[in-house]
């Protein structure tokens, strides 16, 4: 495995490839998940068997650059942003351009991510045509609008993951603990619209292994796209 670090019109990303990769997987990423970010990747390349490049691209506003459109906070103080289609459109008019010049060739491209960034992947995939899968890992499906809006628009990509932890939906939070009813929904949309999804419930909350989660969404998508 190789490791690079790249600066893309001041963003950073951490490249972890295979010398030949066959598959390419973009994921919005935060301080806190770097850390495990070299075991996420070992652990999506074993269990796809295959040889692949993850894009850790870092975001530093988490509840703005990934948000959709602006709303008010559910927990804390702090509000949501409308930074997506920013974030989006860097990724598929910069950032894939410079991946695919370091690689030299074009691959089939995976979004994933964790939490918000999960929201972010499923937001993007249906936005956008440059990815073949989309992996929503512990997506947080809760954010108010999004359940009317996936009922108003279609993904773009051919296989989509779903995850969720046994225990998130039981919160007190009453924004958040539609999570688990809007995911089932959700499951449903994908069979009904002919796309190739499934959804895979964790043991415990949301906070529990995140990187062993994002792995198995990512190596699923990569099976589906590979195969």
């Amino acid at each position: 495995m190789g490791k690079e670090d790249i600066t893309v019109n001041g963003k950073e990303c951490t490249l972890f490839c295979a010398n030949a990769p066959a598959a390419l997987i973009v994921q919005p990423a935060d301080l806190e998940e770097w850390v495990g970010l070299e075991n996420e990747y070992r652990k999506a390349a074993e269990l796809c068997g295959k040889d692949i490049c993850l894009a850790a691209l870092r975001i530093n506003d988490w509840n703005n650059e990934l948000s959709p459109w602006r709303a008010p906070a559910v927990f804390g103080n702090e509000g949501f942003g409308d930074g997506a289609e920013t974030t989006l459109g860097f990724i598929e008019k910069e950032l894939l351009q410079r991946l695919f010049e370091e690689l030299g060739k074009e691959l089939p491209v995976t979004i994933a991510g964790y939490s918000l960034a999960g929201l972010f992947s499923l937001w993007a995939a249906s936005r956008s045509q440059v990815f073949s899968a989309c992996a929503g890992v512990s997506p947080s499906v809760w954010f108010p609008g999004w359940r009317e809006y996936m009922t108003e628009n279609r993904f773009k990509c051919q296989s989509v993951y779903l995850s969720l932890g046994k225990k998130e939906e039981r919160t007190r939070n009453r924004t958040m603990d539609s999570v688990g009813e809007n995911i089932r929904e959700m499951a449903g949309m994908l069979e009904k619209a002919g796309v190739t999804g499934i959804l895979e419930w964790n043991d415990g909350d949301h906070f529990r292994e995140p990187d062993l989660r994002t792995a198995k969404g990512i190596a699923w998508c990569v099976n589906r796209t590979l195969k």
